[in-house]
């Protein structure tokens, strides 16, 4: 058996986004930016649907709960990444270390199979829309919810276990992050078996989602042609639209982050990746769902005070 130096690990030390003072000054304005409009963003999203009765409908419910995992995923990785940029030091215990990459695996895998829910809702909105009411029963809503978040911490229990059992022999990780393929790198050991249980991982909380949101919009397209109106196609559409924008941005980085062949990314693309669905894509998701949806900004002017504009 091959011989390996093994380091006992207490600590891992971070090396981040860059190593110029004068950069981490201005990453740490721009990050904690970021971070108050994200948080700020899925908070409003979360008030507005509690408040306004219009919004208490399944597709907002999933809503409510996407904005919830959003809030949960940036808080596990940002204030580290924020404190991280004002210090010398960029250590982590290994203990936060692993209950980071548990946190921060279970939250992505919620969120997709969440995705994925939400475009059965929307499936059912558009093709069933006489029964939707009585399929999307709030009873199925709470399971599937409750079903998305266990499906979702279930595979990461997996595959944080598998990885940090791994005998290390290094403990400085190239990323921002405890993030599975980083910590990899840092075994003393062959990784073929962690590599392709990632590969596994990967696709029954990456793959099996996505292709029920492509299939459920291969459906919703088919309902949406046979709608004679024009004005009909649109408000049919505009229904999915926002969904589809945000299941396109979540699946796309991640797809090409876990799935794409290795041959050709580099760390630093894939910390670049790591940083859109890390912080990009939780701040855009309440934009794109406030901006285009005319429920949403019309709930915002009503707490506002100002009057619907509803024609």
């Amino acid at each position: 058996m091959a011989k390996y130096n093994q380091t006992w690990v207490s600590e891992f030390m971070l090396l981040g986004l860059s190593n110029d003072q004068k950069s981490q000054i201005c990453l740490f304005a721009l990050f904690l930016a970021m971070y108050l409009v994200t948080m700020l963003g899925n908070i409003l999203i979360i008030h507005l649907i509690r408040l306004d009765s219009r919004l208490r409908t399944p597709m907002y419910f999933f809503l409510s709960i996407l904005s919830i995992v959003d809030i949960c995923y940036m808080n596990s990785t940002v204030p580290q990444m924020l404190i991280h940029f004002l210090s010398s030091r960029k250590s982590i215990p290994f203990t936060s270390c692993v209950f980071q990459l548990y946190i921060s695996l279970g939250l992505a895998g919620t969120e997709f199979f969440l995705l994925g829910a939400m475009a059965y809702d929307r499936y059912v909105a558009v093709c069933y829309p006489l029964h939707y009411t009585v399929i999307m029963h709030g009873g199925l809503c709470m399971a599937l919810a409750a079903a998305c978040w266990a499906a979702g911490f279930l595979n990461s229990l997996m595959e944080t276990i598998i990885t940090f059992r791994l005998p290390l022999c290094q403990d400085i990780i190239n990323h921002f992050v405890c993030e599975t393929l980083a910590v990899l790198r840092l075994a003393c050991v062959d990784v073929s078996f962690n590599k392709v249980m990632v590969t596994f991982s990967g696709f029954v909380v990456i793959m099996l989602p996505c292709s029920l949101v492509l299939f459920s919009y291969a459906q919703i397209v088919k309902a949406i042609l046979r709608i004679r109106s024009t004005q009909g196609r649109h408000k049919a559409f505009g229904t999915c639209a926002s969904h589809l924008t945000v299941a396109s941005l979540c699946f796309g980085a991640t797809i090409f982050t876990y799935m794409w062949p290795r041959t050709t990314s580099t760390v630093e693309l894939e910390k670049m990746i790591a940083l859109f669905y890390t912080v990009v894509a939780p701040m855009l998701n309440p934009m794109i769902y406030s901006l285009r949806n005319k429920d949403v900004m019309s709930a915002l002017r009503k707490a506002m005070g100002r009057p619907s504009e509803e024609k």
